[in-house]
């Protein structure tokens, strides 16, 4: 992102620019980065995806010999994308490669420097669905209870574990989590996802007492007197990254005797099918996981119907 993304530089968006006909594809890409600052509030990883993406872009463009947004073709969009097939990629990346072309062409269009119509016929790579990867009651249970709570780190990872499964959090809203944000009278955290949107996530009782026993007896020893505005803090009195709570679980897990790989994703997974396995309606999900679109959550539908199918085999007297 060019110029530390210097928005500055471009006062609006939507309308023609009398440099329409000036414009380059280095910095028509970076006006359309600016534009997902100012108007779209998209973090910084998902910037740095959108930029290698299309300065990815970019150098098919200038292989073919087109320097000017004007003049892309079809057939140049065309070749970009079996260049990609031919890379191996998976078709969720090339599906996220191709997404960013499209809407980058939107923006080209809006700002009068192409037009959108060249991105429309790319083929989106099919996807085929994955049933999201679930952990059983007992084993998040037995996963929960391994940390060794007489340590201010068992106490933390206690913590941690009971409000990634009881809140149903992303690991980077988990590990960002500010003081200013947790709630712990109330039971709810507030939780800022995707592209900077906030919402509010009860995470019940048992994370409650985890984490005041963390925040009373661990938080503090880790501290040693430091100030720090996270909620988790590593040994050392720095925030927990990723990283090291992914490493941390997969430790506990082992020790839990699970032997399939658990991710903190699968947290959310559970929290999620359970959820919903206990009666809760699609839509109370979709906004307590901070879905901005219910397709998103109803990937969790086909678990619940496997939960159900399971249960009427059990069950019903002609069912098995």
């Amino acid at each position: 992102m060019r110029q530390a993304l210097g928005f500055a530089r471009f006062p609006r968006f939507g309308g023609p620019s009398i440099l329409a006909m000036k414009r380059s594809l280095d910095s028509s890409v970076d006006a359309f980065l600016d534009y997902l600052v100012v108007e779209k509030g998209l973090m910084p990883n998902t910037l740095a995806a959108y930029s290698r993406d299309l300065h990815g872009y970019i150098e098919t463009l200038e292989e073919v010999g087109i320097t000017d947004p004007h003049r892309i073709t079809d057939e140049a969009i065309e070749l970009h994308a079996v260049r990609l097939s031919r890379r191996g990629l998976a078709p969720a990346s090339r599906a996220r490669k191709l997404s960013a072309l499209r809407h980058f062409h939107r923006f080209l269009a809006r700002e009068g420097w192409g037009s959108e119509k060249v991105a429309r016929n790319v083929v989106r790579p099919k996807l085929s669905r994955r049933m999201p990867s679930v952990l059983t009651l007992p084993q998040i249970e037995s996963l929960i209870a391994q940390p060794d709570t007489s340590t201010p780190l068992g106490l933390r990872d206690r913590a941690m574990l009971e409000l990634a499964y009881g809140a149903g959090l992303r690991v980077t809203e988990l590990c960002g989590l500010t003081v200013d944000e947790l709630r712990l009278d109330q039971e709810l955290v507030v939780v800022r996802g995707k592209g900077g949107k906030q919402r509010v996530a009860p995470f019940g009782r048992a994370a409650s007492r985890a984490i005041a026993r963390y925040l009373d007896a661990g938080r503090p020893y880790l501290l040693q007197g430091r100030i720090s505005p996270h909620v988790f803090v590593n040994a050392r009195g720095g925030v927990l990254s990723r990283v090291g709570f992914f490493k941390n679980l997969k430790a506990h897990a082992a020790a839990a005797g699970i032997a399939r790989r658990v991710s903190p994703h699968v947290l959310r997974h559970s929290f999620a099918t359970h959820l919903l396995e206990g009666g809760a309606d699609l839509r109370l999900v979709q906004e307590l996981l901070g879905h901005a679109d219910i397709a998103t959550t109803q990937v969790y539908t086909h678990v619940d119907t496997r939960h159900i199918l399971e249960a009427h085999r059990a069950f019903h007297p002609r069912g098995r």
